[in-house]
This record gives structure tokens, sequence and C-alpha cells, in this order.
């Protein structure tokens, strides 16, 4: 509600909140909200909003502020690779591990908090968006997230990974494919349809096996397994 005294100030009118404001916001982005299998909705929230919708929700909801400029899971590529995420860990014991090249807003961290991921790190050359992702994770009272300051073009994976998610574009993708070799699977996305069959070329000779491969208008995202761990 704006206050009385403000509408004075700065003129306009002063609108108070109906008592089912919250009812009604759920009923407006029921549609708009990405939801990834049965486990998870995402809902974009006007920065007026969050903090108030953020008491209400749970753990099947993520919220991330409108016009973040570096993701709310909308985009073709992010929604893939939320999905390719989901189907995978369903039925998975909780605490696997995660690194996800190319944060961003760190929706696909969250997102694998939310299904049970243990050890996460996100890694993103921009300092805008760790300090995004870290106040998102804050947001939705999300603990124990690793986000990290690093250059995709010169990172090597520390320790071992269950997967491996980066959402890129196809150069960069194929500039840190032999990176990580301590990980089972990898969530690649960014691939456009015309450099599809080059980029699962590129696969093949680093001996990662195509699992499945989603496609989504112009846009390619790829489910992957290490060549050397197959038979695992």
């Amino acid at each position: 509600m704006i206050p009385e005294s403000s509408s004075k100030e700065f003129g306009g009118r002063a609108e108070k909140w109906p008592r089912d404001w919250l009812k009604r916001f759920a009923d407006i982005h029921k549609s708009k909200a990405p939801k990834v299998g049965k486990r998870l909705l995402i809902y974009d929230v006007p920065g007026t909003l969050v903090s108030r919708v953020s008491r209400h929700k749970h753990g099947s909801h993520i919220l991330i502020p409108a016009s973040s400029a570096f993701g709310t899971g909308g985009h073709a590529t992010t929604a893939m690779s939320l999905r390719l995420l989901e189907r995978l860990t369903r039925k998975w014991d909780k605490g696997w591990s995660l690194a996800d090249l190319g944060t961003g807003s760190g929706i696909l961290i969250l997102a694998a908090k939310r299904f049970g991921a243990g050890r996460v790190t996100g890694i993103e050359i921009d300092p805008k968006a760790i300090s995004i992702a870290r106040e998102n994770a804050r947001l939705n009272k999300i603990k124990n997230v690793d986000f990290r300051l690093g250059d995709l073009s010169k990172w090597k994976l520390i320790g071992t990974r269950d997967v491996v998610a980066a959402n890129l574009y196809s150069e960069l993708l194929i500039k840190v494919l032999p990176k990580p070799k301590r990980c089972t699977w990898l969530i690649l996305s960014g691939v456009l349809r015309s450099q599809e069959n080059e980029f699962l070329r590129v696969l093949r000779r680093n001996k990662i096996k195509i699992v499945n491969a989603k496609r989504r208008g112009k846009w390619v995202a790829v489910l992957a397994k290490l060549g050397h761990l197959l038979g695992a």
C-alpha cells in the first residue's frame, strides 16, 4: 500500500491492498510460473512483493525478482536445463552434487537444492550476477550454496561432482568440454539447432554419450554421460 503522506507529496493516489492479495497474485501468475516436473514452480515476482510472497511460499517454489538480468527460468535454454535436471535426479537420494558453469541468477543451483542436492557450486564471470545469485538464495532461504567468480575458459573442476551443468553458447561449451572429467552427468544448453550436428560430433569425439536431446524453438539442450563412466 502507498502511504497517504507519500501520495500527497508525490501525486497519484493511495491504494490499499486487498486482504486476499496473495491469492490474487497466485491466480494471476499461475499460468506464467514455469513448472519443472511435479517438484517445482518458479515465480517471477515484482520486487515490491518479494518479501511478502516469500513468507508464504514453501519448498516446492523458487521466487526470482522480476526483470532479473540473469534469468528467471523462462528462456528456453534455462527451462530445458531445469527439466533435464529434474528428470535426472527424480529418484536420487538426497546429497548429490552439482557444479553450474555460467550460473547467472543461480536458478539452476537453487533448483538443485530444492531437488535434494547437497554440495552445489555456481561459477560466473560477472560479479553482478554473483551478487544477484547470492541474494536470490537468501530470498528463498536456501543455504549452503557456493557462488564463485571465475573465468570458465580457465576453469578447472576441483573434486568430483555428480552433475556438471553449463548453459552457455556452443563455442564456449566446446572449449570447456574436455575439463569436467571428474563428474558423471553433463547438462549442456545454449546450442543453436544450426550448430547441433557439429556439437554432437564434438561430444562423441570426447567420449561423451548423448542420453537425451531436447529442442525448443531454435535451441537445443543435451543430457550426456561421461564415456568412461557408462557402466556406472
